[in-house]
């Protein structure tokens, strides 16, 4: 390979799985120069981004072969070991950098598995939605071997802002899970709410705006109550002097008896209330709400 081809190699991104995310990672790539590889289980998903540029590869390995940077935007896990699990041969020297979504435990395993066949592995997690891929708004959290990272960050900068979180392959993971913790609970929050709402006669489309008023309220409302928040936590700190688990185990109590007279599912505000009756059994509901984190906790 001569000098040309080598420096087009390394410029060169491979995709695979044409998804939302991964059309939109290829669009994103082919927008500012880089040659792309894709490849996808079904093929006539790549017709669109290949009409914009990209090389559609005919195998997986042949797929693996064209780019020293492999991006792979899949179901799960499981999926990578399936597409190239028969092709791990042009794995070596190449960096493999996984954005699926899987459970922190698998990305640890697979970042041994692609070692073993003579691969780096990052993990990612991308935190936005297609349509916002290579915007000033997105970013994508990362883990993993930092040279690895950073030999390849331009190429990975250009999907959204990268955020390194260390060398352990499970914590961009882990940090993917627990932003769709919050986000997951808080729109089933938002739709309990409008079916709430609903019974009485309200709209969504009059009920969601101000509920939307309210989730957007509520990171300014832990902000104001701590300077950094999160540090009274880690320091084992629940003053009462503002909310307590009482009075917030009390307005669980009340959610719980409305949705109940209304003939809502109780999924979710029941498991809101057990956090706070747990709380306030263990001897602290003159605690800041912030306590049931224990109980939380003592689930693992």
């Amino acid at each position: 390979m001569n000098e040309r081809e080598n420096s087009s190699h390394e410029r060169s991104v491979t995709v695979i799985g044409l998804g939302p995310m991964g059309k939109a990672m290829t669009r994103t790539l082919l927008a500012a120069g880089h040659p792309v590889t894709v490849w996808n289980r079904t093929a006539a998903r790549a017709e669109a981004v290949v009409a914009g540029g990209a090389a559609l590869a005919s195998t997986p390995g042949e797929a693996v072969e064209a780019s020293d940077l492999v991006i792979l935007s899949l179901t799960d896990y499981r999926a990578m070991y399936d597409i190239l699990g028969g092709a791990v041969g042009p794995l070596a020297g190449r960096t493999l950098v996984n954005l699926s979504s899987d459970t922190p435990d698998r990305s640890r395993e697979a970042a041994v598995w692609a070692e073993d066949h003579g691969a780096a592995f990052l993990t990612g997690g991308v935190m936005v939605p297609a349509p916002m891929v290579g915007t000033e708004a997105a970013f994508v959290y990362y883990s993993g071997r930092e040279r690895v990272m950073e030999s390849h960050r331009a190429a990975l900068a250009l999907l959204g802002t990268p955020k390194y979180l260390g060398d352990d392959p499970g914590l961009a993971q882990m940090m993917y899970q627990a932003q769709l913790a919050v986000f997951l609970t808080t729109l089933s929050g938002l739709m309990h709410a409008t079916a709430m709402l609903g019974s009485a006669g309200m709209k969504a489309r009059e009920a969601l705006p101000e509920l939307l008023s309210s989730a957007d309220s509520t990171g300014d409302i832990l902000r104001a109550g701590e300077e950094n928040p999160g540090s009274a936590l880690d320091a084992g700190e629940h003053p009462g002097d503002l909310s307590t688990v009482t009075m917030m185990g009390a307005t669980s109590d009340h959610i719980v008896e409305t949705s109940r007279s209304l003939g809502l599912d109780l999924a979710l505000p029941l498991a809101v209330q057990g956090h706070y009756r747990r709380a306030i059994e263990d001897g602290h509901g003159g605690d800041n709400w912030s306590r049931i984190i224990d109980s939380i906790r003592g689930a693992r």
